[in-house]
């Protein structure tokens, strides 16, 4: 298990590093590193045998160290001694305010930044115009004591990106940094993207483990096509590829004994809406006048299990721990709001825990069980099919009426409207804390072993 030590500054010495009494390093050491930063120090274990880190201030101020008074790791590689990690979290919409400078992701970010002493790292958020390429330097966001300070320091270990949507993330001028810190810098960066439905569909299809999870799902071909579907499931999902929220997202019925057809879908106003057609021509003309049907994939409808008589699915959390380890972190049911074709909060469903829907603790067990070790499985095959590396991934998983599991969609930046139940509290904390955590691990895999980390 890796050990965090105090820092401390000094202005009684010049030039001089004391590492801790107990660390012991298998080489000589000749330089300290922190981010990107690094500077020729002598370097001495602790004289008075303190496990305490030691930083003589001309030291720290060539290294641009901000003293926050925070635990940090050690490792050594090629006679250099890093510090840190420091970690950058990417993101945009950054405004003048003081008080909240990312506007209504302020909370969010300052709470993530705030677990640095719970993870022995320092954590910082910028923008692409806080980089200052000539002197190498980023004015980085700290959060300290519930206040948001700016600090200049290096570029970090590793970064962690939380873009908020794919229009940011589209940018050029996002593409071109991403790409300069990764290829000029070799700064790992993890969690990059949002993923596109089919395209996850159609990578897991080649994974023989959780095959069986995914419903039949195609991108949009023609009427026939959806009437074959419709005649074989009795029912269907037309959903944006790249949608998120439950936004866009259909439900198409056909009753057989009237041979009508049925659209369940929310309206612009916010309202569920339940509509009857007498063709699937005339359902499709008059409620998709407006979309583009080939940016739609359709998807199987599964019959799910039922919560008094209303529908139920699962959100789970999976993020990769200090260890590099996939670990369920939350497990969470939601359930369908009347006349709504998704669980969505938005869309009215509400949010239960395992124990308030499977209140028998032998019932509750064996669908936790099933959920876990179903996003485990369909976290290491993501993990393997797709670019980059991933920390965290958000799965809606169902359940049918025969017990199985159903794979509905995956989420690269996971929405986070289930920890507004107040006994979620704890896992919510969870998923902050290994997203750092996860951090740690990398940063001292690319210090020591890059080779596997840019592959």
């Amino acid at each position: 298990m890796r050990k965090r030590y105090p820092v401390h500054i000094t202005d009684s010495m010049e030039g001089i590093i004391y590492y801790p009494a107990d660390f012991k390093p298998n080489e000589p050491i000749e330089k300290i590193s922190f981010g990107t930063s690094s500077v020729q120090a002598k370097c001495f274990a602790h004289p008075k045998g303190k496990n305490t880190i030691v930083i003589s201030e001309d030291i720290r101020n060539k290294l641009f160290f901000p003293n926050f008074n925070i635990p940090l790791h050690l490792f050594v590689h090629d006679q250099t001694l890093f510090i840190g990690p420091l970690i950058g979290i990417f993101t945009s919409g950054f405004t003048p305010i003081k008080i909240r400078p990312i506007g209504d992701r302020s909370h969010f970010i300052g709470k993530l930044l705030s677990l640095k002493k719970a993870v022995g790292a320092l954590p910082f958020v910028f923008g692409e115009q806080h980089i200052d390429w000539e002197k190498g330097l980023i004015k980085g966001y700290f959060y300290e004591n519930q206040v948001w300070e700016t600090r200049e320091i290096p570029f970090p270990n590793v970064i962690y990106d939380r873009l908020p949507n794919r229009r940011s993330e589209n940018k050029t001028i996002q593409r071109k940094i991403k790409q300069k810190l990764q290829d000029e810098y070799l700064i790992p960066w993890y969690n990059p993207g949002f993923f596109n439905k089919l395209d996850i569909h159609n990578m897991l299809l080649n994974v023989g483990e959780v095959k069986s999870f995914l419903p039949e799902t195609h991108s949009f071909s023609s009427f026939s096509h959806i009437e074959n579907m419709l005649f074989q499931y009795g029912h269907i999902y037309i959903k944006p590829m790249n949608g998120s929220l439950g936004l866009g997202v259909h439900q198409i019925l056909h009753d057989k004994h009237e041979n009508v057809y049925y659209c369940r879908y929310r309206d612009k106003y916010g309202e569920n809406k339940l509509k009857k057609f007498p063709t699937l021509e005339k359902l499709i003309h008059h409620i998709f006048t407006n979309r583009k049907l080939e940016k739609m994939l359709i998807q199987q409808g599964i019959h799910l299990i039922r919560v008094n008589k209303r529908l139920v699915d699962f959100r789970i959390h999976t993020n990769k721990d200090d260890q590099g380890d996939w670990k369920v972190t939350a497990i969470a049911a939601k359930i369908a709001g009347p006349g709504s074709p998704t669980t969505h909060v938005k869309n009215g469903g509400e949010i239960k825990t395992l124990r308030e829907v499977f209140p028998d603790d032998e019932v509750r067990k064996q669908y936790e069980e099933k959920l876990t070790n179903t996003a485990l499985l369909l976290s290491k095959a993501l993990e393997n099919q797709v670019d980059g590396i991933i920390g965290e991934i958000g799965f809606d998983l169902g359940i049918d009426k025969n017990g199985d599991i159903w794979l509905f969609e995956a989420n690269s930046k996971p929405g986070r409207s289930i920890f507004a139940h107040p006994h979620l509290n704890r896992f919510e904390l969870l998923t902050r804390k290994l997203s750092l955590a996860f951090a740690v691990f990398l940063s001292e895999k690319a210090i020591k072993k890059p080779e596997e980390v840019f592959k």
